[in-house]
C-alpha cells in the first residue's frame, strides 16, 4: 500500500532481513490504525447522531471490525497482495497461510504487514455507515460491509497497493486517498441516495447529541491517523517521521480553515473545527509522503475550504442525506488530496519529487485515472450490492422504530437512562 509496497510490486527486490525497530513501529501504526475505529470513529459519529441511536454506531463499528477481520485473513489479504496479476491476486496466501518471514520491499515480517492492512480494511466500509445512521438495518449494514469489502476494497487495494494495473500505470497513494477515501465516499453516496433520507430531513434537523463525544473521537482519529500515515512508510525512518509531519500540519490547517469560515456565518463550533481536521486528515492522506511542510499545510487548508463548500452544496442544495457528511469530507477530500499529489511533490515546493522521468502532467494524469477508475467501480459496486441486498429483505427499519431509535427497536438496549 505504501510507496515501498507499490515500488517493490513493480521492481523485483532481495529479500531484506528483519529490522526489529521497523516491526516495532508497524506493530504501534497497526495499534493507532486500529485505534481510530474503536473507539474513535464510533465516538466520532457516535456523538453526531441523536442520543436513541448512539448505541446502534457503536454496535456497527464493533461488528464491521470483526467481520471484516475474518475476511481479511480468510481470502481478502491474499487477493490484495498475493502474486502479481494485474487485476486480483491469488488464494496463495488465504487463511494467512505461506507468509513469509520477511515481507519482500520491507524488513518487518509479512504476518505484521497484513496485520496493518488489516487496520485498513477494517476502518474503510466502518466509514461509509456515517452516510445512512439511524436509519439502516443492523443486518444490512453487516451484510453491506462484508459483500462491500471483497468487492470493492480488495480489487482496488490489489490494483494499486498490490502491483496492479493502476499500480503499473503510474498511480500513487501513500496511505488511502484512493484505495481508502475514494472508495468510502462514492459508495457513502450512493448508499446514502438509495436508503433515502431520514424522517424529517431538511427541514426537522436535529443537532448532534454530544459534541463532546465527537471532539472526544476526533482527538483519537487525529492521533491514530499518525499510523495511518505514518505507518505507510513501512519504516520507522525520515519517510514515516515526514509524514507524520504532514499529517499534522494539514489537519492544523483544515480544522483553522473550517473554524474560520463558520466564525464569519455566525460562531465557531466545536464540530466544525474537528470536522474540518478531519477534512484535512483525509486531504493529506494520498500525498502524506510525497509533500515538504508548505505543500501539507496548502494541501489542508485548501482540502478544508472545498469539503466545507462540498458539505454545505450537498446537504443545503442538493438536499443529499448523506448524514454525517462521509462523501463531502473523506470522498472530496480524497479525491483532491490524490489530484493535488501531483503539483506540490515537486522538490520547488518541497516534495520528494516525482519519479524517473515522470512530468506533472504526466503524474496528473495517472492520478486522474486512478480516482476516475475508483469512483466508477465504487459506484457502480455500491448499487448493484444494495440491489441484491434488497432482493432478501428491506435495508432500512420501518417508520416507528426510526422513531424509537435504533438502539431501542434494532439491539433492545438504550444508551443513556433517561428516566
Amino acid at each position: 500500500m505504501t510507496a515501498v509496497a507499490v515500488l517493490t510490486a513493480a521492481t523485483p527486490v532481495s529479500a531484506q532481513t528483519l529490522n526489529s525497530g521497523d516491526t516495532a513501529w508497524m506493530l504501534t501504526a497497526s495499534t493507532l490504525v486500529l485505534f481510530m475505529t474503536l473507539p474513535g470513529l464510533a465516538l466520532f459519529y457516535g456523538g453526531l447522531v441523536r442520543a436513541k441511536n448512539l448505541l446502534s454506531i457503536f454496535m456497527q463499528c464493533y461488528a464491521i471490525c470483526c467481520v471484516v477481520s475474518l475476511i481479511w485473513a480468510a481470502f481478502g489479504y491474499s487477493l490484495a497482495y498475493a502474486g502479481d496479476a494485474p487485476w486480483i491476486g491469488n488464494l496463495g496466501n488465504s487463511f494467512l497461510a505461506n507468509l513469509g518471514a520477511v515481507r519482500i520491499g520491507t524488513s518487518m515480517p509479512e504476518s505484521v504487514f497484513a496485520l496493518y492492512q488489516m487496520t485498513f480494511a477494517i476502518i474503510t466500509p466502518a466509514l461509509i455507515i456515517g452516510a445512512f445512521p439511524e436509519r439502516a438495518k443492523f443486518g444490512f449494514v453487516l451484510a453491506f460491509s462484508a459483500l462491500w469489502v471483497t468487492i470493492v476494497y480488495v480489487p482496488v487495494a490489489h490494483w494499486v497497493w498490490g502491483g496492479g494495473w493502476l499500480a503499473a500505470a503510474g498511480v500513487r497513494d501513500f496511505a488511502g486517498g484512493i484505495v481508502v477515501h475514494t472508495t468510502a465516499g462514492i459508495s457513502a453516496l450512493v448508499a446514502a441516495l438509495m436508503l433515502g433520507v431520514r424522517r424529517g430531513f431538511p427541514s426537522q434537523m436535529v443537532p448532534p447529541h454530544s459534541p463532546s463525544l465527537t471532539m472526544i473521537g476526533a482527538a483519537m482519529l487525529w492521533v491514530g491517523w499518525f499510523g495511518f500515515n505514518g505507518g505507510s512508510a513501512s519504516t520507522a525512518g525520515s519517510s514515516a517521521g515526514s509524514a507524520i509531519l504532514a499529517t499534522h500540519l494539514a489537519a492544523c490547517a483544515g480544522a483553522l480553515v473550517w473554524m474560520v469560515i463558520e466564525w464569519r456565518q455566525h460562531k465557531p463550533t466545536t464540530v466544525g473545527i474537528a470536522t474540518g481536521c478531519v477534512a484535512g486528515l483525509a486531504t493529506i492522506t494520498p500525498a502524506a509522503g510525497y509533500v515538504g511542510p508548505l505543500g501539507a499545510m496548502m494541501i489542508g487548508a485548501v482540502g478544508g475550504l472545498t469539503c466545507y463548500a462540498a458539505t454545505v452544496f450537498f446537504k443545503s442544495r442538493l438536499k443529499i442525506d448523506d448524514t454525517l457528511d462521509v462523501f463531502t469530507v473523506h470522498g472530496v477530500g480524497g479525491i483532491l488530496g490524490s489530484l493535488l499529489l501531483a503539483p506540490f511533490a515537486k522538490t520547488a515546493l518541497g516534495g520528494t519529487g516525482l519519479p524517473g522521468a515522470d512530468t506533472l502532467s504526466g503524474q496528473f494524469q495517472a492520478q486522474l485515472l486512478g480516482v476516475g477508475v475508483t469512483l466508477v467501480w465504487s459506484a457502480v459496486a455500491t448499487w448493484l450490492i444494495i440491489r441484491l441486498l434488497r432482493l432478501f429483505g428491506p435495508v432500512r427499519v420501518d417508520e416507528e422504530a426510526e422513531f424509537n431509535g435504533l438502539d431501542l427497536s434494532e439491539h433492545g438496549e438504550r444508551a443513556y437512562d433517561l428516566g
